[in-house]
């Protein structure tokens, strides 16, 4: 049985521009009459090619980013691989079920029902109407638009016409999912519950092929990228090498684009695996600019934000009641930079167990860890045995060292139940807070690392 899930082969696609809708008549009419006159026939278009001879293979459980400047053929290719476009040449081969996310909602019917939407996309997605049952109640819980999934998709919103389409192309168990820049829609909150999602297909063995024009979530997501540019594949390898390449034809100054393509095309894949890239990497966050108009903001606690938390089977515990309070006790999730914290929960112990520990964790929304501590680094420091019936207050202290965004929590508890280590409970995503703006920020990037700049006349 084959690994590779698709394998692109020379695939190259050409489209005909005409200047006038006459030259479009003529191009069907003039070149037959011309070859029975014995006339060389005349071409009244020009020819654009979208891809020229792409070739690449991934294999099965493989994340694959696709990353290059508007109009480099990222969305053809991908709609090729899907079926939905025909190459002028070349092949695609593709092995298992396909979802795809290319243009959220445009396969809807707006005279439709959000139900009767579903059905009719569950269908062309390849399951049968008792598949569609079993994942209808999945897919409203996560497209989350209450009533509206009994209204004409016609009264939709944008935001709910994505949520739906999301919802139902994640629920159909992919064994290739396409994404086509879907990742940026929605809110904070709508992205998390995606890209928790595609984690869980990706952990359950799914390939993933994404388009995204985020160097970060390129480099957190994946496992390789493919740089594309004027329709060519001009380098494939790792995700940070390949994103450097990326930031510096993007900011590169028009007269030195074609060098710079050279130069990138002839770098053979050893040298880049051996390169250390880290261009562009300043243009992928915030810019100080940014923030510069920024008002400064008090901590303090906002009650609307919620995560929506994915939670592991217990084994003989419940993590419950999770906190970020200050060093004096007052409950917040609106926090200040360079400040400290404590992350606190409880652990109630429905079984008994032993070298008992516990974690947390904190995460950006596209779920790339940022850092975390556990209670004891061995087993020697775990609690050696806790009774069933016990209750535990675990405390983290932390310093908020990150610049402004949203970020996640996670929690757990680990230890041995019947000799085996194992997590008695875990929660993924328990807590999120806010990283507020300063109107001094000078950081870039996720992580405040204290920096601090000195320019001098020399």
């Amino acid at each position: 049985m084959t690994d590779i899930a698709i394998k692109v082969q020379n695939l190259s696609k050409c489209y005909h521009i005409y200047d006038n809708p006459r030259d479009r008549l003529k191009q069907f009419v003039a070149p037959r009459l011309q070859r029975l006159t014995w006339q060389n026939p005349k071409q009244y278009f020009r020819e654009f090619w979208a891809l020229k001879d792409v070739s690449f293979e991934i294999k099965k459980g493989e994340t694959v980013g696709i990353i290059g400047r508007n109009g480099s053929g990222k969305s053809t290719l991908l709609q090729m691989i899907c079926g939905t476009l025909h190459p002028t040449s070349g092949t695609v081969e593709t092995n298992g079920r396909i979802a795809a996310l290319l243009e959220l909602g445009s396969g809807f019917n707006p005279e439709f029902t959000g139900r009767e939407n579903v059905y009719m996309n569950g269908a062309v997605l390849g399951l049968d109407k008792e598949e569609i049952d079993a994942r209808f109640d999945d897919i409203v819980a996560f497209a989350d638009i209450g009533d509206f999934i009994e209204q004409p998709v016609k009264t939709y919103s944008s935001g709910m016409m994505v949520r739906l389409a999301f919802a139902v192309a994640i629920n159909v168990d992919p064994e290739i999912l396409i994404i086509d820049e879907a990742l940026s829609v929605g809110d904070e909150l709508f992205q998390r519950k995606c890209f928790s999602r595609i984690e869980a297909i990706r952990a359950n063995g799914a390939t993933i092929l994404f388009v995204s024009h985020s160097g970060s979530t390129i480099v957190e997501l994946c496992d390789r990228a493919v740089l594309m540019d004027a329709g060519e594949k001009l380098a494939a390898g790792f995700p940070k090498q390949i994103v450097g390449r990326y930031q510096k034809l993007l900011y590169a100054p028009m007269d030195k684009c074609n060098a710079i393509r050279e130069q990138i095309r002839k770098i053979d894949e050893s040298v880049m695996k051996s390169a250390i890239t880290d261009e562009g990497s300043m243009h992928e966050h915030h810019s100080p600019i940014a923030h510069a108009h920024a008002q400064e903001q008090l901590e303090s606690f906002d009650p609307n934000l919620k995560p929506s938390t994915i939670e592991y089977e217990s084994h003989g515990a419940y993590i419950e009641s999770p906190e970020i309070l200050t060093t004096a006790g007052e409950q917040v999730n609106n926090l200040i930079r360079g400040k400290t914290y404590r992350y606190t929960y409880t652990v109630q112990f429905t079984k008994s167990a032993s070298n008992v520990h516990f974690g947390m964790l904190i995460k950006t929304t596209s779920g790339m860890e940022l850092g975390g501590c556990v209670s004891a680094s061995a087993a020697r420091d775990s609690l050696v045995y806790v009774d069933a019936g016990s209750s535990y207050r675990v405390e983290f202290r932390f310093c908020c060292a990150l610049n402004p965004g949203i970020y996640f929590l996670n929690a757990g508890v680990v230890g041995n139940v019947d000799g085996s280590e194992t997590y008695l409970h875990r929660l993924i995503d328990i807590a999120m807070f806010r990283a507020l703006p300063d109107i001094n920020d000078l950081a870039t990037g996720i992580v405040d690392f204290g920096c601090y700049p000195e320019v001098n006349l020399q």
